[in-house]
């Protein structure tokens, strides 16, 4: 018997896990670490500490671990992809299609410029506002409705791409204190839309 719970699409299609995957955006590579733009692997990485996942391990392109949230709780696998945030989709979209994870179980983690620094929202599907790591999602998952933690880095007084750009890649210059706080709130949002997932799964 599967250690997995499955269920069935809703006409019997094909079989769909019980996990959620979580994806932090990114871009590999120490000289990233810290960034605005790598705000999503910040917030993935507090997750897997206060669900104490196991050691990541190199899959799909990228860095996967999988346990649940609490015992008895949602069953998830964060996968951070390796492939530079230009190309996420590459290793998102066949992590999803090999887990049976369908879009809607998916939650995205990632900068937000569009977002005062230090706010943080979620929603299902809506606009790609731009966010690369977004477009390639939506080539990699063939869909636009997966779940999204938009954390508020702020934006530039610019709207040239180029300043943008710049922006987005060089580090947090707010206090330390109020980037660990924002990488808080971001991952209990997450813990919330996770639990609020598993639980609508669990009334089917």
């Amino acid at each position: 018997m599967s250690i997995f719970r499955r269920r069935r699409a809703g006409g019997g299609g094909e079989e769909q896990s019980d996990r959620i995957l979580v994806v932090g955006l990114g871009n590999p590579g120490t000289e990233h670490a810290g960034t605005r733009h790598n705000v999503g692997f910040e917030v993935a990485a507090e997750l897997s500490r206060r669900w104490d996942l196991p050691r990541s391990k190199k899959k799909f392109g990228g860095l996967i671990a999988e346990g649940r949230i609490r015992p008895g709780g949602p069953r998830v696998v964060i996968l951070l992809p390796q492939t530079y945030m230009n190309a996420s989709g590459d290793s998102v979209g066949p992590a999803r299609g090999s887990l049976k994870v369908p879009p809607e179980r998916v939650v995205v983690l990632h900068d937000e410029i569009d977002l005062p620094f230090a706010e943080v929202q979620s929603r299902l599907g809506g606009g790609l506002a731009g966010h690369n790591g977004l477009k390639s999602l939506k080539q990699g998952l063939g869909s636009t409705d997966f779940w999204r933690v938009r954390v508020g880095v702020g934006r530039p007084a610019s709207t040239d791409p180029e300043i943008v750009s710049r922006y987005v890649l060089r580090r947090f210059r707010e206090p330390s204190e109020q980037v660990e706080a924002l990488i808080g709130d971001a991952a209990e949002e997450a813990e919330r839309l996770v639990e609020q997932i598993g639980s609508a799964a669990d009334e089917r």
